[in-house]
């Protein structure tokens, strides 16, 4: 006979992982315990040698599907002839290496128990098990048990103690369950818009069947639903509706951005777009994110939903009320996030109905507090295999990223001001939060200060050092320098590099190609079309996009007219004005005069390598967005709008980048003029631009490489959304024999940059360099 402790580290809580460990070892005939604790999974096996040698292999062959063993000791331990097998009562104290699941889409056990009309749950709408349910949004505290989440206030019914408390039951220890007799229930009720007629007589829901059936009915004629599900509100239209689509943008103050769909099932979603097997995958997969997919041109979609985009953003339904209200009768919903423009999504029934009550006719509540705001998470497929995220949320998150070594000191990283997310390093882990978005907005930033302040509670993480931005009006880096902590400037794309190495656990120093929109420089400029060379310690710039003025500032970025004029002006002068684009020729004289003369002065247009913002002013210079309506925008048009079979490339533009140092652009943009002179379509020249530029930075990898001896180049930054770009500049830099790494685990865009932030801290410090180290 033989005794030994476990303890299991990891995703391990609130996925089934201790019946999972009871059925094992009664099925082994091993006595013992296994318990939930701060520190982990905790599990004493008594028996023979032999049967514990095999219980040992299968906790790491057999475990959970949900689960995720990140460490996993074993200790002999003296025997004590304890009978049984048994499952303590959760352990609490101060440490914490327990880590909380995402939130998990509805399984298919429990839609198969939902549609049964002959089981207790019937179409519930909070249906749950170990296996499926809200987790991260639920949790105020660990570990993870009833106490600890906003299921609380709802005591179990006898029927559904018993299941909890029936360790080979698959709702054993399901912290969420419920059924209709004691759990969450929903209530549908009017928008102050609706007259008081409209929510009284016999037909109004008094039931959860009823409300989601009125729901239904209310969405078909095209109402405006603020639906409250897993991590927040989503604000819901017919999506085959012209009318209700282009009414939620009217009210929602979004004028052209796309919308998300929710589809009924994988065949509705294959009705509307080309699906993959491997997009398929991702589709029904437990996180169930938005997946940018391509139109197919059929189905009925209102042309409102996508104007003037080859793709849909689709997610299949992931709650149990999202099933009850799709059918094949309504296939296709808009479901964007329940917010105005800017601000973050609502949570509570409360909170809804005073923000929202402007949009919505109807709010679809329910009573199951929501602790954690949680948007959709969004992702794309590239080559049919490769998973890209582009916004981390719900399903991805709290699950850290895993970085080499142990880290001396606990950091918060600060994040940046757009797309922002934060992130807690601490020993050899980092904590992402969920999408936060961007801290202009006073609501925003009040989530900000909440995401900071639960994390840190719920992973018990206590920081000893702050990371922030470089940039001194971000307000992530004001909340930075106000706490009374060691805080650590970090350059805004050496974060984005080191973030890609940290996600791809590279070592050593890297080509860090890093293409954006904005980031402070070090010289004070915006950078943002950067070559640079190094890793997490230390980094060098290469080359760079030659600067160009931002003719208004802000007032360029959603003018990208001004940014074409500024560059034409600066590489032909006076001679752009009788340049046949369509752009000069609806503007006035008068305005053309006053931009040169802002321009030529430097007065608010300040000086930029961005690549970001030469994809706008491409697109202007075509033709195809002079103006926008929301970031990016014309990048993503000018892409919308390239022949991907058309393979040609301005090799002038090429052979000019020699040497490091700033890349000139001349040559690109009058190639890019005489093709249009010469009355080629837009969609060649968007192409061969795209093309171009891709070959341009491989260049620049290459001389960089001349210099350095680096043979690695790291992509990141928002311009490698872009996914035409982003596959032409990985191939380009295959065939000139470089190792390339793109994310894997977070977005190339800001969304990354805190993971960066983090781990570019944590070497500083370790490294004794305080040259940045305020505090």
């Amino acid at each position: 006979m033989d005794r030994r402790k476990y303890i299991v580290k990891g995703i391990v809580q609130g996925v089934g992982f201790r019946p999972f460990i009871f059925n094992l070892a009664s099925r082994l005939n091993l006595s013992g315990f296994v318990l939930n604790s701060p520190s982990g999974v905790v599990i004493e096996a008594e028996g023979l040698e032999t049967d514990l040698d095999d219980f040992t292999r299968r906790i790491s062959t057999e475990a959970p599907v949900l689960s995720r063993i990140i460490s996993f000791s074993a200790a002999k331990i003296p025997v004590t002839n304890q009978p049984g097998f048994i499952i303590l009562k959760s352990e609490e104290n101060e440490s914490n290496d327990t880590l909380i699941a995402p939130d998990v889409a509805l399984c298919d056990n429990c839609y198969r128990e939902m549609m049964n009309p002959q089981d207790r749950r019937h179409r519930y709408p909070f249906i749950n098990c170990t296996d499926c349910g809200p987790r991260f949004s639920i949790v105020s505290s660990i570990p993870y048990d009833r106490a600890n989440t906003s299921m609380r206030k709802f005591p179990l019914c006898p029927a559904c103690r018993e299941e909890y408390e029936d360790p080979g039951n698959r709702r054993f220890h399901a912290q969420p369950n419920a059924c209709p007799v004691c759990g969450p229930s929903l209530e549908l009720v009017p928008g102050s818009g609706i007259p008081n007629s409209a929510s009284s007589g016999a037909d109004f829901p008094d039931t959860d069947h009823q409300a989601t059936e009125r729901a239904r009915e209310l969405l078909k004629k095209g109402a405006i639903l603020a639906i409250r599900g897993i991590g927040g509100f989503h604000l819901a239209v017919n999506a085959v509706s012209s009318k209700a689509v282009q009414r939620l943008r009217d009210r929602k103050g979004r004028e052209e951005k796309p919308f998300a769909l929710m589809a009924a099932s994988l065949e509705a979603v294959k009705r509307i777009c080309l699906v993959s097997e491997a997009e398929a995958k991702v589709l029904q997969g437990w996180q169930r994110p938005i997946v940018l997919l391509k139109k197919s041109g059929g189905g009925e979609i209102a042309p409102e939903v996508a104007p003037e985009n080859s793709d849909y953003g689709v997610m299949l339904p992931y709650a149990p009320l999202h099933h009850l209200i799709l059918d094949e009768t309504l296939p296709y919903l808009v479901m964007t996030s329940g917010n105005y423009t800017d601000e973050p999504i609502a949570i509570s029934n409360r909170e809804a109905m005073d923000r929202l009550d402007g949009i919505s006719d109807w709010f679809l509540l329910h009573n199951r507090d929501i602790l954690q705001r949680c948007d959709d998470s969004i992702v794309r497929v590239i080559d049919q295999e490769r998973l890209a995220i582009l916004r981390r949320s719900r399903g991805f998150v709290p699950y850290p990223v895993f970085i080499g070594g142990k880290a001396e000191e606990n950091i918060l990283a600060c994040g940046p001001e757009l797309k922002n997310t934060i992130a807690f390093l601490s020993d050899d882990q980092v904590f992402l939060s969920q999408h936060i978005g961007d801290l202009d907005n006073p609501e925003a930033f009040k989530f900000y200060r909440h995401c900071i302040d639960y994390l840190g509670k719920i992973l018990r993480i206590e920081p000893s050092c702050l990371a922030y931005d470089l940039h001194p009006e971000y307000l992530s880096t004001k909340w930075a320098l106000e706490q009374d902590l060691p805080a650590v400037g970090v350059q805004h794309h050496h974060a984005h590099l080191a973030s890609v190495l940290a996600d791809n656990h590279a070592e050593g120093p890297a080509i860090g190609i890093i293409l954006d929109g904005t980031g402070y420089g070090e010289d004070g400029t915006i950078w943002g079309g950067e070559v640079l060379a190094g890793d997490a310690s230390a980094f060098q710039r290469v080359s760079w996009l030659n600067p160009f003025r931002l003719p208004g500032g802000t007032m360029a970025v959603r003018q990208p007219w001004r940014i074409a004029l500024s560059l034409l002006y600066r590489e032909f002068g006076e001679e752009f004005r009788s340049l046949p684009l369509d752009f000069l020729a609806g503007t006035d004289d008068q305005t053309i005069d006053n931009l040169i003369t802002i321009t030529r002065s430097g007065f608010n247009s300040p000086l930029t390598s961005s690549c970001g913002r030469l994809f706008d002013a491409v697109s202007a210079i075509l033709g195809i967005k002079p103006f926008i309506a929301y970031e990016a925008q014309a990048a993503i048009a000018l892409q919308m709008a390239a022949h991907e079979d058309e393979k040609g490339i301005y090799r002038e533009a090429v052979n000019s980048v020699a040497g490091t140092g700033p890349i000139d652009l001349n040559f690109l943009l009058r190639m890019i003029l005489d093709d249009i002179i010469s009355g080629s379509a837009k969609g060649t020249v968007s192409a061969r631009f795209h093309n171009t530029l891709a070959e341009m930075f491989t260049r620049a990898a290459v001389e960089a490489r001349k210099e350095t001896g680096l043979t690695r180049a790291a992509l990141s930054g928002g311009v490698f959304q872009n996914l035409l770009f982003s596959s032409r500049l990985e191939s380009a830099l295959e065939r000139e024999g470089f190792e390339v790494l793109s994310h894997i685990q977070v977005p190339p865009n800001d969304g990354g940059v805190a993971l960066g932030q983090a781990v570019v801290a944590e070497k500083m410090i370790r490294s004794g360099k305080k040259s940045r180290i305020e505090g």
